[in-house]
C-alpha cells in the first residue's frame, strides 16, 4: 500500500504557543522539529507493520519542521510543490494520512487552531466550513485517495471524524480556551489559544504508533467513505482585521468543476 503522511507542527505534543515555537529562530523551534518528526516516526513504523510498502512525508508546516537526520529511513521526504495543492497527492495512492494535525480556525476548545494563518476567522466550500484537514481531504477525495488517520489535538480528531466518518484518530493534547475568538484581531488570536494538556512524548509516540497500524489494517479491509463533492464550487473566506475597528475583509472564489482547482485560485480581496 502507498501512504501520504501530510505532517503540521501545531497539533504536535508539547509544542505549547505560536510565539516561540513555530518559525525558525523561535526559542523553541527545533525542539518543535523534533519532537514532530518522532511522532510522524511512530505513524511510520504502524504504518509499514501494518502492511504499508511505500510511505511519502510532506513537509506541510509553513516554514518546514522535519527533521530530516531523524527523519525513518524507510520513507521519502517531500517539500516544495510547484503547483501547490494537492502536495503531491496523486491516485496512486491507497491513503492519506495526517500527523500534528490543528483544528480548523475558531474551533472552541481548540490549541493553536487556524486555517492557513491565523488571520482567518472561517473557510467554508458550499457551505461547509473546513480548515486545512478538510481541504487536503476533499483534494484526496476528487483523486480518489480516501483520508484514513489523524493525529492531533483533541479537536481536530472531532473535526476529522466529522468530515470522514471511520476515520482513525488520535488525540495527543486537548485544548482549554472556550470560545471561538471571532472577535479578536490577528496578534490577539495568534496568542489566544495558547492553553492546553498534553500527553507526554513518549507515550504519545507509543500511542500514534499503535494507531497508525491499526489504521491501516482498517484501511486493508474497508476503506474511509471519500468526501461527496458536488461541482460548481464557492469557496468563501472571511479575515480578520489588523485593527480593532476595521471590518472584515471577505473573499468569494469559484471553480465550476474543481475543488483542487478552487483551492488554487488567490484570495478575491
Amino acid at each position: 500500500m502507498r501512504i501520504m503522511l501530510m505532517t503540521d507542527m501545531e497539533g504536535v505534543s508539547g509544542v505549547k504557543n505560536a510565539t516561540e515555537w513555530l518559525r525558525p529562530g523561535d526559542r523553541w523551534y527545533e525542539v518543535g522539529c523534533r519532537l514532530l518528526t518522532r511522532e510522524v516516526n511512530a505513524a511510520i513504523d504502524g504504518f509499514f507493520a501494518g502492511g504499508a510498502k511505500y510511505v511519502q512525508v510532506a513537509d506541510g508546516h509553513g516554514a518546514g519542521a522535519i527533521d530530516i537526520e531523524l527523519l525513518d529511513e524507510r520513507v521519502e521526504y517531500a517539500r516544495g510543490w510547484p503547483e501547490g495543492w494537492p502536495f503531491g497527492v496523486d491516485s496512486s495512492y491507497d491513503g492519506l494520512a495526517f500527523v500534528g494535525q490543528h483544528a480548523k480556525a475558531s474551533t472552541e476548545l481548540s490549541h493553536l487552531a487556524h486555517t492557513q494563518s491565523f488571520q482567518y476567522i472561517d473557510l467554508s466550500v458550499n457551505g461547509v466550513s473546513i480548515g486545512e484537514f478538510g481541504q487536503m481531504t476533499l483534494c484526496a477525495s476528487e483523486l480518489g485517495v480516501p483520508s484514513f488517520f489523524a493525529s492531533g489535538d483533541l479537536a481536530l480528531t472531532a473535526e476529522a471524524q466529522t468530515l470522514v466518518p471511520g476515520i482513525t484518530v488520535c488525540a495527543v493534547k486537548r485544548g482549554v480556551m472556550r470560545g471561538t475568538g471571532e472577535e479578536c484581531t490577528k496578534d490577539e488570536y495568534e496568542a489566544r489559544n495558547a492553553g492546553a494538556v498534553h500527553i507526554s512524548a513518549a507515550r504519545v509516540n507509543k500511542i500514534i504508533r499503535q494507531s497508525a497500524e491499526a489504521a491501516i489494517r482498517k484501511l486493508k479491509k474497508e476503506r474511509p467513505p471519500l468526501v461527496p463533492l458536488r461541482a460548481p464550487f464557492e469557496a468563501v473566506t472571511i479575515l480578520r482585521p489588523d485593527k480593532h475597528g476595521e471590518p472584515k475583509r471577505i473573499s468569494r472564489t469559484h471553480h465550476a468543476t474543481s475543488f483542487i482547482e478552487l483551492m488554487r485560485q488567490p484570495l478575491d480581496l
